[in-house]
């Protein structure tokens, strides 16, 4: 996969420093399920010097599922609300069947799918924060017919690394594991079920989805 680097006018930030570099290569090299298309996105501006960010979607059937996004921010100098210099910020959207809105714990269950993963894949991180969203949707009249839908919506930040946010013995930062529990979020959210353990997943890469999409 190809992540995109942006820095931002103003802010001093012409060249990308080596840690930053680093990070995105990082994020480069994380291996997703095949049902997880993942390509590179405009990072957001004015948030951060440096930021890189990958979109997602999830196909079964030939059918989009769930969609989201994370984003790898970096300030050289640190922030104080982050406890480190980095930043990971992740959303994921997926289609749920509508009556597990009403559930009481899908929202703490939901939230259970984003830490689990993160602690699977070995992510170091802390200060982490976030939300849990279910949304229902019914139709009347004329679209009747079509039935109620339902979504769940995660959106969460942390900092990667030490829980001070530095990355011990002055290595790089691998956003790797970030990114692979990202993906299993996902794929969780989804249904599909967990990939049985010896089983390989490929990497993520543009191009993968079949004719027509």
């Amino acid at each position: 996969m190809v992540v995109r680097q942006e820095t931002h006018p103003g802010t001093g930030a012409s060249v990308s420093p080596a840690e930053f570099r680093d990070a995105v290569a990082s994020m480069r090299s994380a291996r997703l399920r095949p049902e997880v298309f993942c390509e590179e996105m405009p990072a957001p501006q004015r948030i951060a010097p440096y930021a890189a960010a990958l979109s997602a979607d999830v196909t079964v059937d030939g059918v989009d599922v769930g969609t989201g996004r994370i984003i790898l921010l970096h300030d050289p100098d640190g922030n104080d609300a982050w406890d480190g210099t980095f930043r990971c910020v992740a959303y994921a959207r997926a289609e749920i069947e509508v009556d597990m809105v009403s559930d009481p714990m899908l929202a703490e269950v939901g939230w259970s799918w984003l830490t689990e993963a993160l602690d699977a894949h070995g992510a170091t991180y802390s200060m982490v924060s976030g939300t849990v969203t279910r949304v229902a949707t019914e139709s009347f009249g004329g679209m009747a017919e079509e039935g109620g839908t339902a979504q769940l919506e995660v959106r969460a930040s942390w900092t990667p690394g030490a829980p001070d946010g530095s990355v011990p013995g002055g290595a790089s930062l691998d956003v790797g594991p970030h990114v692979e529990a990202w993906g299993e979020l996902l794929c969780t959210a989804v249904g599909l079920p967990p990939v049985p353990d010896g089983v390989s997943v490929m990497p993520s890469r543009r191009g993968q989805r079949g004719p027509g999409r």
